[in-house]
């Protein structure tokens, strides 16, 4: 068996994780793809939407798309931040995989070395890195070619939502005008 796990705050999900959800269904050789929405970034003091409301816009996007997918409270039900080596350990004894896939953005590249336990978790993992805003991914790396240039930060800060999916734009809208009109 093969899993790839694609974590994140989720804060909020929008067409950029889509596609990348969809496109490593599409191009990776897995039995599972295992979404986890954090409690609270290891690298962020806060969140904006609580984290049963991320789970719940990433089930509503992605539980029915296919049967590969998982979307776990794993890092929820923790009630603190996770660093990602713990649940790349919690689900290698769930499901003892060969195979063990970790989807991380471009992003993500520059500060991946100071990641808690960055050296058992390259030992653990293969990295697959989503492309964005242009950023260089080595060639010795998979990758997964999105090449967006959407931001949760973003859409927080302008209140824009073109990026978010229609499943769940109503409710992400609604949530992110009230949290920014009090």
């Amino acid at each position: 068996m093969n899993i790839a796990i694609f974590g994140g705050s989720f804060d909020p999900p929008h067409l950029g994780h889509d596609m990348i959800v969809k496109e490593a269904l599409k191009s990776l050789n897995i039995n599972k793809l295992i979404i986890i929405p954090t409690f609270l970034s290891p690298f962020k003091s806060e969140f904006g939407a609580p984290p049963l409301l991320r789970f719940q816009w990433c089930n509503e996007l992605w539980s029915n798309l296919d049967e590969k997918i998982i979307i776990s409270d794993y890092e929820i039900s923790q009630n603190r931040p996770v660093a990602t080596i713990e649940s790349v350990r919690y689900f290698k004894c769930e499901f003892n995989p060969k195979k063990i896939y970790l989807i991380i953005g471009a992003d993500q590249l520059k500060n991946l070395d100071k990641w808690h336990k960055f050296d058992e978790l390259r030992e653990l993992v293969s990295f697959v890195v989503a492309s964005r805003d242009g950023i260089m991914v080595e060639s010795n790396l998979q990758k997964l070619d999105i090449n967006v240039k959407i931001s949760s930060s973003k859409i927080k800060s302008e209140l824009n939502f073109k990026h978010i999916p229609t499943a769940i734009l109503d409710s992400v809208e609604k949530f992110y005008k009230e949290k920014n009109a009090r």
